[in-house]
């Protein structure tokens, strides 16, 4: 269940096939932009294709309610891995941040900013494949060198030029991005703290601290994501980091790492 939508499993009768079915009621959407933004979510979403984008098979509405039949993701998200795990290995977060990576620059290559890259919308299916999901704050970038004004987001992957209303492009995705990779290393947005003032504080004053264990290459990385917009690595140099070439890069995941650490072999 999300802000407006549930999600269900669904089963189509004539090949037995199963989807996730997300259903918005329509007496939740009040606002008279809402209806405009889920027609925009669809009309985004349905034109993507990519192994790390959850994939869009349909959408229908009747009078109560606006169904979108979707890929079924049934290992969860990777809030539920962090929740069981408390943090994960590098070997793992190099693999599920190549996974990101990829889906984010095919997004990006379509003109879209997904504005709400979180750990939430990282889904997982039956191979443990990482699918970027819900395209709900997604918008497109019409011409070369817009900046978007709208603030949107979730709190602890806001990046500072969204909260500082100086205009955004596809750098907003990448400040997430650093916000994931720390979480999944750390446990907890690097941003986090009991109030949202002081949260938005820390993150337009770039202020956070990296625990000593996470390795050095794992660390300039994070601190190069979550630098300023002009600062920001392109997707290309993200996916040539040292932080993938300095240790054990798994190539897939076992769904036990769902719920215990895995045993890589050491590498020199």
């Amino acid at each position: 269940q999300g802000g407006f939508a549930k999600c269900y499993e669904m089963k189509d009768i004539k090949t037995s096939k199963v989807y996730a079915g997300k259903i918005i009621l329509k007496s939740t959407l009040t606002k008279g932009n809402q209806i405009e933004k889920i027609l925009r979510e669809v009309e985004l979403h349905s034109c993507l294709n990519h192994k790390n984008v959850v994939g869009f098979h349909s959408f229908f509405e009747d009078s109560t309610s606006v169904y979108m039949v979707l890929e079924m993701c049934s290992r969860k998200s990777l809030v539920h891995v962090l929740k069981r795990r408390k943090s994960l290995t590098e070997p793992e977060v190099r693999y599920y941040m190549h996974h990101l990576t990829n889906g984010v620059k095919y997004i990006h290559n379509q003109k879209i900013i997904h504005r709400d890259l979180k750990l939430g919308n990282m889904l997982l299916n039956s191979s443990m494949h990482l699918k970027i999901a819900d395209f709900g704050l997604a918008t497109k970038i019409e011409f070369e060198g817009e900046k978007k004004m709208t603030v949107c987001g979730t709190p602890n992957y806001i990046a500072p030029e969204v909260l500082q209303k100086v205009g955004h492009s596809y750098e907003a995705d990448i400040w997430a991005m650093g916000c994931v990779m720390y979480a999944l290393l750390c446990g907890r947005p690097p941003f986090e703290t009991s109030s949202l003032k002081e949260t938005y504080l820390r993150i337009v004053t770039n202020k956070f601290s990296i625990p000593p264990h996470i390795s050095m290459t794992a660390r300039n990385l994070i601190k190069r994501l979550l630098s300023e917009a002009s600062n920001r690595p392109a997707l290309e140099k993200i996916s040539n980091d040292n932080f993938f070439f300095d240790g054990f890069f798994p190539e897939e995941l076992s769904p036990a790492t769902c719920d215990s650490p895995p045993k890589f072999p050491l590498l020199s």
